[in-house]
């Protein structure tokens, strides 16, 4: 459990959540390619993050749907429909902007629990002994 928590805090902070090293994001759509501290590849294989990004889209859809739900139950009657139609289209298209990063290093996070690094899918740079090759 406590490797979990670890994993999905560190994915929180947007750090690795491997090792918690950081800042693993180049910009706010870019992630790097390794981490800074581990060396661990983030695309572990390719199409990687399909999974990540279904759980942003499922995550910034479903927000905005029980929002209205929720909204429209407490305002029943007079619903403002116009309100939350606005709203809906505006939060259904912010929200997956605004999670994107968590998107990646959660699902990074949750495939590491259930599937843990192997040694080939580090990148670590070969350390120099002080000798000339």
């Amino acid at each position: 459990m406590k490797r979990a928590t670890d994993l999905f805090y560190r994915a929180l902070l947007l750090r690795c959540p491997n090792c918690g090293s950081g800042p693993i994001f180049l910009s706010w759509f870019k992630l790097a390619t390794n981490c800074p501290g581990c060396g661990l590849k983030f695309e572990r294989d390719e199409g990687y993050f399909l999974g990540g990004m279904a759980f942003n889209l499922t995550i910034g859809e479903a927000i905005p749907v029980i929002a209205v739900g929720l909204a429209w139950y407490f305002t029943r009657p007079n619903t403002p429909w116009q309100l939350l139609q606005y709203g809906w289209i505006a939060s259904a298209v912010v929200l997956p902007l605004l999670f994107f990063p968590h998107s990646r290093t959660f699902w990074l996070a949750l495939d590491l629990l259930f599937n843990p690094a192997e040694v080939r899918e580090y990148n670590r740079p070969e350390r120099s002994n002080g000798r000339p090759h």
